[in-house]
Order: C-alpha cells, then sequence, then structure tokens
C-alpha cells in the first residue's frame, strides 16, 4: 500500500522526534529501548514512520550508519 500525504506529514513528525532521533542515532541506551518496543503500539508517529520508509522508526537511517557521508 502506498503511503498517504498524510502518512510522508506524520513521519516527518517521528523524523524530527528528539527520542526517535537519539535511538536511529545511538542505537543504545534508554530512548532507543522505549522505540524498540513501544513505537508499533503507542506512536502513530512511528507507525507512519514505518509506513512510509519500510523500517522500524529504531533503525538507523542510512546517513547515519555513514558519519564521514556528505
Amino acid at each position: 500500500m502506498k503511503p498517504t500525504r498524510r502518512d510522508e506529514i506524520m513521519a516527518g513528525v517521528c523524523l524530527k522526534c528528539p527520542v526517535c532521533r537519539h535511538a536511529r542515532r545511538k542505537q543504545r541506551g534508554l530512548a532507543h529501548t522505549l522505540v524498540k518496543k513501544l513505537e508499533a503500539d503507542i506512536c502513530p508517529f512511528c507507525r507512519a514512520y514505518q509506513r512510509v520508509y519500510g523500517r522500524p522508526a529504531h533503525a538507523p537511517r542510512d546517513e547515519d550508519q555513514k558519519p564521514g557521508a556528505q
């Protein structure tokens, strides 16, 4: 199913969320555990992120994995 415009807007909120950003970047700690365990059950923004990007909100993004990337 193709993500809707609403899904894209909600996924944008997840991209800017400080807890989710920390979880994606650090891959450890309390923020990562919370996002990993609770994202699909509680947060509609995390669910939208998964629909739009095809990966969970706690999974690292490509540019987060390559610190020397442009």
